[in-house]
């Protein structure tokens, strides 16, 4: 039987290594398209103990140079505690080290949110918050949309309606 496992782990990788290649090779640098994006966006996000089912209309992301992603999206937070759902927005994952708003994020999988006074929060899996930033406003924006990701100059930018932080990969 111990002789087993390695057989099919070994076939198991040898199936899925094509697939995980071919989206690494599709995505190009810059926004993930809304194909791709349905690739690679979970349907549900882990966070405080409990499975959230993510909002695929409401995700985005980027892909680096060499093909690494980071991917952001809102979540369904009915059922949290009131105390965590006040704060948790959605999910960000990184697989590269990210600058949000000058603060440094290790690669990993985080919550968010954004506050009403204007702040931008990311939390560890477990709800602790690792960091606040102050979020911008863009009283200019025609039609906010609940959550985008938008090219610059130098990096990205996650907005939440008018909210947005500069994201930008290291």
């Amino acid at each position: 039987m111990r002789h087993l496992v390695p057989r099919y782990s070994a076939v198991l990788l040898f199936c899925l290594l094509p697939s995980l290649l071919l989206t690494a090779q599709q995505l190009k640098p810059g926004l993930v398209d809304a194909e791709s994006l349905r690739r690679v966006v979970p349907p549900a996000y882990f966070f405080r103990g409990q499975s959230a089912t993510v909002q695929l209309r409401n995700s985005a992301g980027f892909s680096t140079s060499d093909g690494k992603l980071v991917l952001a999206g809102l979540v369904d937070t009915a059922g949290y505690a009131s105390e965590v759902a006040a704060k948790y927005q959605g999910f960000l994952i990184t697989e590269v080290k990210l600058e949000v708003e000058g603060t440094e994020l290790a690669p990993g999988e985080y919550g968010f949110g954004f506050s009403k006074d204007g702040k931008f929060t990311v939390m560890d899996v477990g709800a602790d918050d690792l960091f606040t930033v102050s979020a911008q406003v863009d009283e200019k924006l025609v039609r906010p949309v609940p959550l985008k990701m938008v090219a610059g100059d130098d990096g990205y930018r996650l907005y939440a309606g008018r909210k947005w932080v500069h994201l930008k990969a290291q």
